[in-house]
């Protein structure tokens, strides 16, 4: 009888796990592992010209979630077909390619990936910046004393793990970078990888499409999947998206099973994947963090814009990163064409600087209004109480992270784009200030203390008398 019970207690308990294992695919969420391996180790490797070892040993081997895995993990660089393999135990493999000018894109199958025409790839880049010159070819190094040892700490690092990791510092005041440094390894023009500041990038594409009447923000995004008559998504704008608002079960928690990790990394087409989300309340009634909700928006860019890769690429070089100068940008895209401007666009320090340099001057850049009248207002409004704006995060509103920031002396008008590993960008209006700060940082919330002492010391070195 004893035996019989135990035999059960097995049989429910193997049934049990066969549930879960149905329910929530713990494959998959592996298989994030080794896309985000292959997919950031191409990245970084092609684009950014790193040391892949290093990159791994940085960014990817500290992560929470590879923790438990990494001594699994294997991968392998093909410098001659650009392209980077990565697999758990010789499984769950995923492949990254690198294309010229869009960035590296993970392979699913023999889906073919969607590229942009010779003639766009040669014109990118090349056009005569709006923007004035913020500094010359050469490193600003800081001069006044308390800059420089506002840099110093930037860069210093704690006596044991986990680590600082900070790669560029730039500072630029009244449009004129008066400080800048660099990790062993990079440069002035190193490309580095922005994660979640890109979902700023979005913002600005979305900005664009308003300011040419192509898009109005409190219409319903227009997703060919939510068309249907009695379809409640239907009713989801562009301004849900934008404020992360749209009720859509697409919440973000940062491991392996959730949709916006599934989406990057295990779908050739991030955006038809994530519009096929339900709703879990009503459209503007509950915040979530989630890139999915940003990725939404990228396919309506590309859908806006002509529905091809060639016609996205061009059109983000054309309006955008042309008029700012920003040189160095690759705005990676997924096998279909829509970019990931949920999570992947590489840019130097000084390119993401030129970027919030936009935003600083409401949108107008060589006396060109490039984002509509009003649309940093727009995306600098808290949503539903909290410290998330429409793409940007912000100091307005009684968010208790907002209300920390303002107490440790950051300005109240002061907004910000937040990436993974510590990448960031604050704009301070009241001092016509952009800092950039890019890292490998696996430090509390991305090593958030750090930059908020960086952007509290700058300030101070702006008024040595106060």
């Amino acid at each position: 009888m004893r035996l019989a019970r135990r035999l059960i207690v097995v049989a429910v308990v193997l049934a049990a796990l066969a549930v879960v294992s149905a329910i929530y695919r713990p494959d998959r969420a592996l298989r994030t592992g080794t896309g985000v391996v292959a997919h950031d180790l191409c990245s970084e490797t092609f684009v950014s010209q790193l040391d892949p070892a290093l990159v791994f040993a940085e960014s990817l081997k500290p992560r929470p979630g590879f923790r438990w895995i990494a001594w699994g993990m294997r991968y392998t660089v093909d410098h001659g077909r650009r392209q980077v393999s990565a697999s758990l135990l010789g499984s769950l493999a995923s492949r990254a390619v690198f294309r010229d000018g869009l960035g590296c894109v993970l392979v699913h199958g023999n889906e073919p990936l969607a590229t942009a025409s010779s003639a766009t790839l040669a014109s990118m880049r090349h056009a005569e910046a709006l923007l004035p010159a913020i500094a010359g070819p050469v490193i600003v190094p800081p001069t006044e004393p308390r800059l420089k040892a506002a840099l110093e700490a930037a860069f210093a690092e704690p006596d044991r793990p986990p680590h600082r990791n900070t790669k560029a510092v730039v500072i630029v005041h009244e449009g004129k970078l008066i400080a800048e440094r660099y990790a062993e390894g990079y440069g002035i023009n190193t490309p580095i990888l922005g994660f979640s500041m890109t979902k700023s990038v979005t913002n600005a594409l979305v900005g664009i499409l308003v300011q040419k009447r192509r898009l109005v923000t409190d219409a319903p995004a227009p997703l060919p999947a939510w068309q249907g008559a009695n379809d409640p998504r239907g009713a989801i704008t562009i301004e849900q998206l934008l404020r992360m608002s749209s009720g859509l079960a697409l919440d973000e928690t940062g491991s392996g099973f959730d949709p916006s990790n599934q989406m990057f990394y295990d779908e050739p087409d991030m955006a038809g994947y994530a519009q096929a989300a339900r709703l879990v309340a009503a459209p503007g009634t509950r915040w979530a963090y989630s890139s999915a909700s940003t990725q939404l928006l990228s396919r309506v860019v590309r859908d806006r814009v002509g529905g091809t890769a060639d016609a996205v690429q061009r059109f983000a070089f054309t309006e955008l990163f042309d008029p700012l100068g920003m040189r160095s940008v690759t705005l990676e895209m997924d096998a279909t064409g829509t970019p990931v401007g949920a999570h992947y666009m590489l840019a130097s320090a000084r390119d993401w600087a030129r970027f919030g340099s936009l935003f600083l001057n409401d949108g107008v850049v060589g006396g060109r209004r490039i984002l509509p009248e009003g649309w940093v207002n727009f995306s600098t409004e808290p949503t539903l109480g909290t410290a998330y704006g429409a793409g940007w995060w912000t100091n307005r509103g009684n968010d208790p992270a907002a209300l920390h920031r303002i107490a440790v002396g950051i300005p109240a008008n002061a907004y910000f784009a937040f990436g993974n590993l510590g990448q960031r960008i604050a704009v301070i209006p009241s001092e016509r200030l952009v800092i950039v700060r890019m890292a490998r940082a696996h430090l509390p919330h991305g090593d958030m203390a750090g930059f908020e002492r960086l952007i509290v010391e700058t300030i101070a070195s702006l008024h040595p008398n106060r």
